[in-house]
């Protein structure tokens, strides 16, 4: 059994280091659009949507912000309830700043 709804999934963006024909043929499979560009040296390059490529920048950065509270980095918490209920708080404290 899967943990994600896979008829939610829309788009997967990734940078090169995931460019391999077997992810991108099972994102496909999932119909859903990979968003990886390709290697400089793939045989076969792809397109990808160039807009939405920049959205993988946004997360990026989030998940720099949320590491630079200490517990979330060195994960002090013992539970797995503990620490993502810092989680959260720490992500609410990043897109209030």
């Amino acid at each position: 059994m899967r943990p994600y709804d896979a008829e939610a999934i829309e788009a997967v963006l990734a940078d090169k280091a995931y460019d391999s024909q077997d992810l991108v043929a099972y994102i496909e499979s999932l119909e859903a659009q990979a968003v990886i560009p390709s290697r400089k040296n793939s045989t076969q390059p792809r397109e990808i949507d160039g807009e939405l490529y920049k959205e993988r920048n946004k997360i990026e950065r989030f998940f720099g912000r949320i590491k630079h509270f200490r517990r979330v980095a060195t994960r002090y918490e013992k539970t797995a309830r503990n620490y993502m209920a810092f989680l959260h708080l720490a992500s609410i404290t990043v897109l209030l700043l």
